[in-house]
C-alpha cells in the first residue's frame, strides 16, 4: 500500500512538471502570438499557445484528451511548417523539433496519466515517433532534390590575357595571385580524381598570439606569397617571415614592433608585396624586396633575402605614411591589407575606424617609389590638384572616404584601380561634401604615374549602409563576339557584381537606377533610385517573416515580432531611431575582402558570399552620450561587441547601433533561417549562375555558443576567398566550421576537407617546388567570425 502511495505520488510529480511546462510555453506563445497577430503577422503562436494552454489544465485534471489535444497541435503545425517552409530542413527546425521532443516527454508521460496504460504501449508509441522523426529528417536532408549544376562554358585562355607582370604559376608573387586579383592558378597536379590523398606537408608556427590586452581582437587573414625558393608572410602584428615552400622552415624573421594600442578593431595583415629592383644585380642589396604597411601606419621594406630592412628605402626601410594626418589615436589610422606595385609605384590606403567620429583621419591614398620609398603622389579627393603634402600647418582632408583594401593594377594601362569605402560616419551623411558624395563606395581608375584619377564608377549613391568596397576588383579579358574587351570584374557587399571596360569605366552590361525606399532621419538625403547590375547580384530575394529563425517555436515568434517592428521595404531601407531597420543583406554581406576568384580558361566566376541582415538603430546623440558612448582609442580597453555596436559617430547627431546579423540575445542564434553563407559558380560571358551551395557545416555552431558538432551542411558566415586552379578545384577554408574544402569547379560538390587546428579566415594559395604542387592556408582564427585564435601555416601535397 506504501509502495502505491509513493509510486501515486511520483506520477503526480511527473504530470504536475508536464503539465506546467505544457501551460508555461502556450501561455508565453499565446501572449507573444497575440502581440504578433496584432502587428500583422502570423496567427500561428496565437492559436498553438490557447490550444497548449488549454492542454496543459487538461494534464493538470488527469484528461485523456490533453494528449489528444496535443497530439492534434502537432499535426496542425506540421500541416503549418510544411506550407510555410516547405522541404527546407533548417526551416522546420524550430518549427518542429522543440514541439516533438515535448511530445516525447507527454507520450512518456502516459503510465502516469493513465495507471492502465503498459509502458510496452509508452515505448512503442516513443519508438514510433523517433523513427517517424529520423524518416522525416532523412527524407528533408537526403531526398530533398539537390540544385544540378548547369555545364561550363568553354572558353580559351587566349582571351583571357593577364596585363600583370608577376603572374602566378610556379609561384604565388601577388597577393591576388597577380595583381589582376584573379586567384587563379595554372597548376593542374592535383585533380578531383586525386585530391582525396592530399595530406599535410608540413605545418610552421608564427608565433604570433594574443597578449592580454589584445585578447579578442586578433584575426590572421593572411595569403603568403611565393617567390623563387621562399615564401613570404606577415602576421596580424607585421612580424614578417621567410619560409622554405618545401618544409615550413623559417628562414628569416623582422618585426617591426607594433604596439598592441595601434591595433584597431582587428589586428590583421592580409599580406605583403614583392618588388624586384629593375637593373639592380643579384648581391645588391634589397634587389628583391618585401613590401607591407603595418597597424601603426608605417611602410617598411626589407631585402627578400636576408630580412634585414632596405637602407635605401625612406628612413633606414621605412616610410611614415602619417606625415600629413594630423592629430589621430593610436588604431584609428592603419594600414592592414596588401600594397599594390605598379611601374614600380607602391599604392596604399589605410583603414580608418568605423563609426567613430565626423573628424576621422584623412582617406587619402598615397605612392611611393618602391625604391627609394620617396613620396610620389597622393590622391585627396578634396584637393585634386594638389598631389603632395598638404600645406605647412594643414592636413589632408579629414574624414575623406579611404581605401581600406587592396588595389588592383593594369601595368600596360598604368592604372590602379582603388575600392573606396565611405565618409567617416558610416550611417549619417548630411555633413558629407559634395565630392565626397561623389566618390563615396567607389571604384577610382588613378593613373599610377601622376595621380590623377582617370574615372570612377559608383555602386551606391550617398552610402549610409557601410557598403563599403571591401573587394579588389579583378581585372580580365571579356570575351565578346568582336573579340576581348579590356575589362574587370567589381563585386560588392551588397551582391552586386559589376562589369567594366577598365579603360574608361562603362558598364558592358547595362547597369539600371532604380527606385529604393526613401525617409529615415535624413529623407533629403536619400537617393530616389540606385544602381543595379543586369549581369549578375548574390543577394538573395528581400526577408519576409517566414525567414525568420532561431532554436524553438518561441525563439522564432521573437524574430518575427522584431521584424514586424522595424522599418524594412527590401535593399537599401533607409537607417532610423525611432526604431530599429533591418540592413538585408548586412555590411558583412555578399563579397568582402575576400574577392572573387576567376577560372579564365574554363570562363568561370567563382564567388563566396554572406547572406545576413543586420539589425541597426540609429542613436540620438543625448541617448548615446547618456550611455556613455564615446571615440574609442585603445585606452578604452576591450571592444564590446561586433563592429558597429555602440559605434559613437561624434559630431553627427546620431550614434548608431549595429546587431551584426541580427542574434538573439539569449541564445545567440541568428534570426534569418540558413544558409548564412554560400560558394556559387557564375558564367563569366553572360553572368548566368551555374550552380550554388551553402558554404560551411554546422560543426561548431549551436545555441547559447555551443558547438554542435554536427557534420551537416548549414551555411555559415565565411570570411575569405577562393582559389581556383587549372586542375578543376576551388580550395576555399572562409567558413567557421574551420574547414579547409576542395570543391569541384564543375559541380559544388565538396570532394575534400580537413580540420584546421584554428579558424581559416585567410585566402589560400597554391604554387610548385621541384615539380610538386603545394596548397597553403592561414589556420590564425578571427574574432569577429568567434573561430579559435591560432598561429599555424599549414602545407598539404600529395604523396
Amino acid at each position: 500500500m506504501l509502495q502505491s502511495r509513493r509510486s501515486t505520488g511520483r506520477r503526480s510529480i511527473y504530470v504536475f512538471v508536464i503539465a506546467a511546462v505544457t501551460s508555461l510555453i502556450g501561455a508565453v506563445l499565446g501572449v507573444g502570438g497575440g502581440w504578433l497577430a496584432a502587428l500583422g503577422g502570423s496567427w500561428y503562436y496565437l492559436i498553438a499557445g490557447i490550444s497548449l494552454v488549454i492542454s496543459g489544465v487538461l494534464f493538470f485534471m488527469h484528461r485523456r484528451s490533453g494528449v489528444f489535444l496535443y497530439a492534434v497541435i502537432i499535426a496542425a503545425t506540421a500541416v503549418w511548417a510544411l506550407a510555410e517552409a516547405g522541404l527546407d530542413g533548417w526551416a522546420l527546425v524550430p518549427r518542429l523539433i522543440a514541439p516533438l521532443i515535448l511530445f516525447a516527454f507527454v507520450i512518456a508521460c502516459l503510465p502516469c496519466l493513465y495507471p492502465q496504460t503498459s509502458w510496452r504501449h509508452t515505448i512503442s508509441g516513443l519508438s514510433s515517433l523517433v523513427v517517424l522523426s529520423c524518416v522525416g529528417g532523412f527524407f528533408v536532408y537526403e531526398l530533398a532534390p539537390d540544385p544540378a549544376a548547369n555545364p561550363l562554358p568553354v572558353v580559351t585562355a587566349r582571351a583571357m590575357a593577364d596585363p600583370s607582370t608577376l603572374q602566378a604559376g610556379v609561384d604565388w608573387p601577388a597577393y591576388g595571385g597577380s595583381d589582376s586579383a584573379r586567384r587563379f592558378s595554372p597548376l593542374a597536379e592535383i585533380t578531383p580524381d586525386n585530391v582525396k590523398h592530399l595530406k599535410r606537408a608540413w605545418v610552421a608556427h608564427t608565433g604570433d598570439l594574443p597578449s592580454e590586452q589584445a585578447k579578442g581582437t586578433y584575426g590572421a587573414e593572411t595569403t603568403p606569397l611565393k617567390v623563387g625558393d621562399s615564401l613570404y608572410l606577415c602576421t596580424p602584428k607585421n612580424i614578417m617571415l621567410a619560409l622554405d615552400p618545401a618544409t615550413g622552415k623559417e628562414k628569416w624573421r623582422y618585426d617591426p614592433h607594433v604596439p598592441d594600442e595601434s591595433i584597431p578593431y582587428t589586428a590583421a595583415c592580409r599580406g605583403v608585396a614583392f618588388f624586384e629592383q629593375p637593373d639592380a644585380k643579384p648581391s645588391d642589396i634589397c634587389a628583391e624586396r618585401v613590401i607591407e604597411g603595418t597597424l601603426d601606419a608605417r611602410l617598411i621594406a626589407v631585402d627578400a633575402k636576408t630580412g634585414e630592412p632596405c637602407p635605401n628605402f625612406g628612413r633606414a626601410g621605412t616610410v611614415d605614411t602619417t606625415d600629413g594626418i594630423g592629430q589621430h589615436d593610436p588604431g584609428m589610422f592603419s594600414m592592414t591589407s596588401a600594397p599594390t606595385i605598379v611601374r614600380g609605384i607602391i599604392v596604399v590606403g589605410h583603414q580608418v575606424l568605423d563609426g567613430q567620429k565626423l573628424d576621422a583621419p584623412s582617406g587619402v591614398v598615397q605612392a611611393y617609389d618602391a625604391v627609394s620609398g620617396a613620396l610620389r603622389w597622393t590622391w585627396d579627393m578634396e584637393r585634386p590638384d594638389n598631389s603632395g603634402l598638404p600645406p605647412e600647418h594643414e592636413t589632408y582632408s579629414r574624414g575623406t572616404p579611404n581605401m581600406w583594401t587592396t588595389a588592383s593594377g593594369d601595368e600596360q594601362l598604368g592604372l590602379v584601380y582603388l575600392p573606396l569605402g565611405s565618409a567617416a560616419v558610416d550611417y549619417w551623411s548630411s555633413a558629407r561634401s559634395a565630392l565626397e558624395k561623389q566618390f563615396s563606395t567607389s571604384l577610382v581608375a588613378i593613373d599610377v604615374m601622376t595621380g590623377k584619377s582617370a574615372w570612377h564608377f559608383q555602386t551606391v549613391h550617398n552610402d549610409v549602409w557601410d557598403y563599403d568596397l571591401g573587394s579588389q576588383a579583378t581585372l580580365l579579358d571579356y570575351p565578346t563576339d568582336a573579340g576581348p574587351v579590356p575589362a574587370l570584374v567589381l563585386p560588392s557587399k551588397r551582391g552586386d557584381i559589376f562589369v567594366l571596360d577598365r579603360r574608361t569605366g562603362k558598364p558592358l552590361f547595362p547597369v539600371e537606377e532604380r527606385a529604393v525606399p526613401r525617409g529615415g532621419v535624413e529623407p533629403d538625403q536619400r537617393a530616389p533610385t540606385q544602381p543595379f547590375s543586369t549581369y549578375h547580384s548574390l543577394r538573395k530575394p528581400d526577408l519576409t517573416e517566414a525567414n525568420m529563425w532561431g532554436m524553438s517555436p518561441i525563439d522564432q515568434m521573437i524574430c518575427r515580432i522584431e521584424f514586424r517592428l522595424a522599418s524594412y521595404d527590401g535593399i537599401f531601407t533607409p537607417p532610423t531611431s525611432d526604431r530599429h531597420s533591418i540592413e538585408y543583406p548586412g555590411y558583412n554581406g555578399g563579397s568582402d575582402w575576400g574577392g572573387i576568384a576567376t577560372d579564365p580558361q574554363r570562363g568561370v566566376l567563382i564567388a563566396n558570399y554572406n547572406d545576413m541582415p543586420n539589425y541597426n538603430r540609429l542613436i540620438p546623440r543625448a541617448e548615446a552620450d547618456q550611455l556613455g558612448w564615446a571615440p574609442r582609442d585603445q585606452a578604452r580597453g576591450k571592444i564590446g561587441g561586433a563592429e558597429g555596436a555602440g559605434d559613437p559617430q561624434a559630431g553627427a547627431p546620431y550614434a548608431i547601433n549595429v546587431n551584426a546579423g541580427w542574434r538573439l540575445p539569449v541564445t545567440g542564434l541568428l534570426c534569418k533561417e540558413p544558409p548564412y553563407g554560400g560558394i556559387r559558380a557564375i558564367d563569366l560571358k553572360t553572368g548566368k549562375m551555374l550552380w550554388d551551395r551553402p558554404l560551411g557545416e554546422a560543426r561548431t555552431n549551436g545555441p547559447f555558443g555551443i558547438p554542435s558538432m554536427l557534420p551537416v551542411t548549414i551555411g555559415t558566415p565565411n570570411n575569405g576567398g577562393a582559389v581556383v586552379t587549372a586542375g578543376g578545384l576551388i580550395f576555399i577554408a572562409a567558413a567557421t566550421d574551420n574547414l579547409i574544402r576542395a570543391i569541384d569547379i564543375k559541380t559544388g560538390q565538396t570532394l575534400w576537407t580537413d580540420v584546421l587546428p584554428a579558424g581559416g579566415q585567410a585566402t589560400p594559395m597554391t604554387y610548385e617546388i621541384n615539380g610538386k604542387q603545394y596548397l597553403v592556408i592561414m589556420a590564425g582564427g578571427h574574432h569577429f567570425m568567434e573561430t579559435p585564435v591560432g598561429d599555424a601555416v599549414i602545407a598539404y601535397a600529395l604523396p
